[in-house]
């Protein structure tokens, strides 16, 4: 999400004129200033959240020429923020927009009126940095990013919380870039305090997330857990920022072996995310995938082709592929085929721990197609590769057993692997158990959603309750006035 300004002013030196297109995103840009003035001056956050939907749509389209004719309109020519922000920008396209005299004439009069909106001020930095990062100057763009915290850290309005909470992502996102991310640790924890003092929310959960990713990025799970465990907890306002922490959440509790809580987390975060965000629900996707695959489920073959995803997904289908048939081997060619998929992905800690499962599947495929096996056939079936594969297979036969993998015993005397016979599983409780968690699952998405309705307030209801407090003061004077009336009778 991006933000938006605008403001009531031109520049006063007429110009070369823009080409038609870039005047008509000039004007959007402004009808976006003119969303976040009107929001400054009537404490309404919902048009700054307007402007940030209307600049998302033009973000592609900006040039240099464009936002320097932008920041002479909202900005007071001269002034110091202007100088900083027109710095960034090539001096050779500085100026291209063309205004009228009366503009310029309107522009001189209001100018003053400038330096009162700080939202105006945030939202050029915005733009500047947007344009920056799309022309990959991440060096410029991280300086100019600092200088916007720095100015940011003056400003405590409700209406500049809207645009800050882009500021802190962009901030973060043009570190991150440049492979300093560790750098602002410390200011990310400062600000994410300064955010909790002054009640601001989405600035609290835009932080959170940031220091999260922070923290996972250089693998430090455990601070990354303590900070989340001890963060303040709120009402989530921004569906975005909701879906990233669950996502995150997901990959703490993978690491910590909470398969169950990371998979739900997971399934969550890529059923919340907006359907535009095509990158983010693939990477939910390959972690819910290695998920489900150490929790035994094998993940349904629909998942791999959704439309965008086949080629993303291909390496985790040819894994889940090896894991369904429980064969070492193929487990083995695949993981060294997609290794350096899987480790840009940040798996492949988990694929090491899918070697288990793999070998736990393929012996119990075994104990079902066997009554009666020998452990060297075992160790054969499995492909395992050791100096003793015979052992091998004896270690692992009892481990699946003792763990109620597979119902079995062992007679060490022969070196057989002899299967018990199977029962009926509708005998059992696992039915009813998976039932339960159909049940559980559908309940608490039923209650999420009831969570998540808004409803506006509603006048009548209030006219109502006036029109009835007034007519009930109307009835309580008249039955005074008839008292006093009785009495004067009497």
């Amino acid at each position: 999400m991006t933000q938006d300004v605008e403001m009531k002013d031109e520049e006063a030196l007429p110009q070369a004129p823009l080409p038609s297109d870039s005047a008509s995103i000039l004007q959007h840009l402004k009808e976006g200033a003119s969303f976040i003035e009107a929001a400054s001056y009537t404490k309404e956050v919902r048009r700054i959240a307007r402007a940030v939907r209307l600049t998302i749509q033009l973000r592609r389209k900006l040039t240099a020429p464009l936002l320097s004719a932008f920041l002479d309109y909202a900005l007071l020519p001269g002034s110091e923020a202007h100088a900083r922000l027109a710095a960034y920008l090539p001096k050779d396209d500085r100026h291209g927009m063309e205004v009228d005299n009366d503009d310029a004439a309107t522009s001189a009069v209001q100018a003053p009126a400038k330096h009162i909106l700080p939202e105006l001020e945030i939202y050029c930095y915005l733009l500047v940095i947007l344009f920056l990062i799309d022309q990959k100057r991440y060096d410029e763009a991280k300086a100019c990013s600092s200088a916007s915290i720095a100015r940011l850290k003056n400003f405590n309005r409700r209406t500049v919380d809207v645009l800050a909470s882009r500021l802190y992502f962009y901030y973060s996102y043009s570190y991150e870039l440049t492979g300093s991310l560790a750098e602002i640790r410390g200011n990310l924890l400062a600000l994410h305090r300064v955010a909790t003092l002054r009640h601001d929310e989405l600035g609290q959960e835009t932080l959170l997330n940031l220091l999260l990713r922070n923290y996972l990025h250089y693998n430090l799970y455990d601070q990354a857990e303590k900070l989340r465990s001890k963060a303040p907890r709120f009402e989530a306002h921004s569906n975005q920022q909701f879906c990233r922490y669950l996502f995150y959440l997901g990959k703490i509790r993978t690491i910590q072996l909470e398969y169950t809580d990371a998979k739900e987390s997971l399934l969550q975060a890529a059923r919340k995310a907006p359907f535009a965000a095509q990158g983010f629900r693939i990477q939910c996707n390959k972690w819910a995938v290695l998920v489900r695959l150490l929790l035994g489920e094998i993940p349904e073959r629909i998942l791999f082709v959704q439309r965008g995803m086949e080629k993303a997904l291909r390496p985790y289908f040819e894994l889940t592929n090896a894991v369904r048939i429980g064969d070492l081997a193929l487990f083995r060619n695949v993981a060294e085929k997609f290794a350096a998929t899987f480790s840009k992905d940040q798996t492949h800690n988990l694929i090491v721990r899918l070697r288990h499962n793999v070998i736990r599947t393929g012996l119990r495929n075994i104990s079902i197609s066997y009554s009666r096996i020998s452990l060297a056939d075992v160790a054969e079936k499995l492909r395992l590769i050791s100096t003793n594969p015979i052992a091998d297979a004896e270690s692992i036969v009892a481990k699946a057993i003792r763990d109620g993998a597979i119902e079995a015993s062992l007679d060490h005397s022969n070196g057989w692997m002899v299967s018990k016979e199977t029962g009926d599983i509708y005998s059992t409780n696992e039915p009813q158990a998976a039932f339960n968690s159909r049940i559980a699952f559908c309940l608490n998405m039923h209650n999420e959603a009831v969570r998540a309705l808004r409803f506006p307030p509603n006048p009548h209801k209030e006219k109502e309750s006036a029109e009835r407090r007034e007519r009930q003061q109307q009835e309580q004077e008249l039955a005074n006035h008839i008292t006093e009336d009785d009495d004067d009778d009497f």
